[in-house]
């Protein structure tokens, strides 16, 4: 994963924009590794060979136009692939569910779906599918973006700045973020089989 994102990095900003874009707007692109981009990237830029500025827009521009493409395929090709009633995947029911649990919990869904792997990879498509209002979706989705696209990289840069050698605990780092974002969902399911 390491050298994957050291080739994307080489690639520069557009590398960085493409995987963001995919991860978030692409269904596919969930086993793209943008939190692990993030970090690098804001290591890059502390020591130079990125620019924060640069990094952070083409993160938030990537995440923003990404989540975008991602709900219009939901909204345009859900309907007609949940609508059929022998389906083992893809039953109208579970359009049902996803409708009831985006108009409960779609705004904050959206906006901390951005800190999650995998999760932020599915929930515009989601957020499509079931309908949820396009402004409220783009609010929060702009918001989850700021955060998470500004937020991570910014973070990066900081501790690369006052942590030399930062970049060779990578993979450690990841590892933590990703332990951090999925604790939320567990305790979440555990109280939800409650």
């Amino acid at each position: 994963m390491e050298q994957f994102t050291h080739a994307i990095l080489s690639a520069s900003y557009l590398g960085i924009f493409l995987v963001v874009f995919a991860e978030t707007g692409l269904l596919l692109g969930a086993a793209l590794p943008g939190d692990s981009l993030l970090i690098l990237a804001g290591i890059a830029a502390a020591s130079g060979q990125l620019s924060l500025g640069g990094v952070i827009g083409v993160v938030v521009a990537g995440a923003i136009l990404g989540s975008l493409v991602g709900y219009l395929l939901g909204r345009r090709f859900g309907p007609a692939i949940f609508s059929r009633q022998n389906s083992r995947l893809f039953k109208p029911e579970y359009r049902e569910r996803a409708e009831e649990f985006f108009a409960r919990q779609g705004p904050v869904s959206v906006m901390l779906a951005r800190f999650m792997p995998f999760v932020r990879a599915v929930v515009p498509t989601l957020a499509g599918i079931s309908n949820m209002p396009f402004g409220l979706y783009m609010f929060y989705s702009v918001l989850g973006a700021l955060l998470w696209g500004a937020g991570l990289p910014a973070l990066a840069y900081f501790f690369g700045q006052r942590i030399p050698g930062l970049d060779h605990y990578v993979l450690l780092i990841v590892a933590a973020v990703l332990v951090l974002s999925v604790v939320p969902l567990l305790i979440k399911a555990a109280q939800a089989r409650r």
